[in-house]
């Protein structure tokens, strides 16, 4: 088993000319590896070329230059393998609405070469919640099933890598909490799961690896925790008894928000200053300090701050 399910070797994607103004990278010599048996996340603003490295994985978009291997598998000369090794969860739905979702799943699978007797489609409607409507026509399956079927559709013919492209968009909870439940039981088996998703909350708990992506280029790329860990904020919420007074001076770099019910909430580095600092800072104001909590950055705040750096 290779060490790597999906290889990206100066992968760059362009539109147009470039000599014309109407030249644009959509993605440019982007290189990175995943972990074979990775649940890892793929993250972006919109228009930062999520979407077209997608695509060109699902074959959909033809790359500019670079190499792209999943499961050791190039794309260019080893085209069967390699889509064999691959299932795309695209974000629309499209069906033939005069099918089943068992003739739907059956077809699919005899697309690629599986076998009669290999086909696990009782399996997989049963695992996605469609068992009951396994000879019930298209037209008559509500968008959440439908969704459900897509997710089939890209397992029939057991791929060693799942490309997740925005699977909870507009979804219910509870579809929403059996995808994730299923995922990270085909993930535990040892299948590489790939999510986009602009739930970040979703992304945090989880992916192992993160990469960002931001016009077209990587700007970060680490495991979810190190990522996290990259910034330094901290935010201390402090509910106080006494008189704040307006104006007064803080210590460098430390911003104070007041909420109401004589409470606050303060950020800052947390490199710079510690909380007994800040609390004995407080207190030498005459303020009492009845409750406080702290606050660690999430991977919003991540998220926000290098795609802010990236555009400035």
């Amino acid at each position: 088993m290779p060490e790597y399910s999906l290889q990206l070797e100066n992968l760059s994607k362009t539109y147009g000319h470039k000599d014309e103004e109407n030249f644009v990278y959509a993605l440019k010599d982007l290189s990175l590896n995943v972990n074979q048996g990775t649940f890892f996340g793929l993250l972006g603003p919109n228009g930062a070329g999520k979407s077209t490295l997608i695509n060109i994985l699902a074959g959909l978009v033809i790359k500019s230059k670079g190499v792209v291997k999943v499961q050791g598998f190039d794309q260019d000369s080893e085209i069967r393998s390699f889509k064999r090794s691959i299932g795309v969860v695209p974000q629309e739905t499209n069906f033939d609405p005069f099918l089943t979702p068992y003739e739907s799943l059956d077809i699919q699978a005899g697309l690629y070469g599986v076998k009669k007797k290999d086909r696990k489609i009782n399996h997989i409607l049963k695992k996605l919640g469609l068992e009951s409507k396994a000879n019930a026509y298209m037209r008559s399956l509500s968008g959440g099933m439908r969704r459900r079927l897509l997710i089939g559709k890209a397992l029939v013919h057991n791929p060693k890598v799942i490309i997740l492209d925005e699977p909870t968009a507009g979804v219910d909870i509870e579809l929403r909490e059996m995808l994730w439940s299923y995922m990270k039981e085909l993930n535990a088996n040892g299948i590489t799961i790939i999510l986009t998703t602009h739930y970040l909350e979703e992304a945090e708990s989880l992916c192992d690896q993160i990469a960002i992506l931001d016009d077209g280029e990587l700007i970060a790329f680490s495991n979810t925790r190190d990522l996290i860990e990259r910034i330094n904020l901290k935010i201390v919420h402090i509910k106080y008894n006494g008189y704040l007074e307006k104006n007064f001076d803080l210590p460098k770099n430390i911003k104070i928000k007041e909420h109401e019910n004589k409470r606050i909430s303060i950020s800052y580095n947390k490199n710079h200053f510690k909380t007994d600092e800040l609390i004995n800072f407080f207190r030498s104001m005459k303020l009492e300090i009845l409750d406080l909590s702290t606050e660690e950055p999430d991977l919003a705040d991540v998220f926000k701050l290098l795609v802010k750096k990236g555009n400035s």
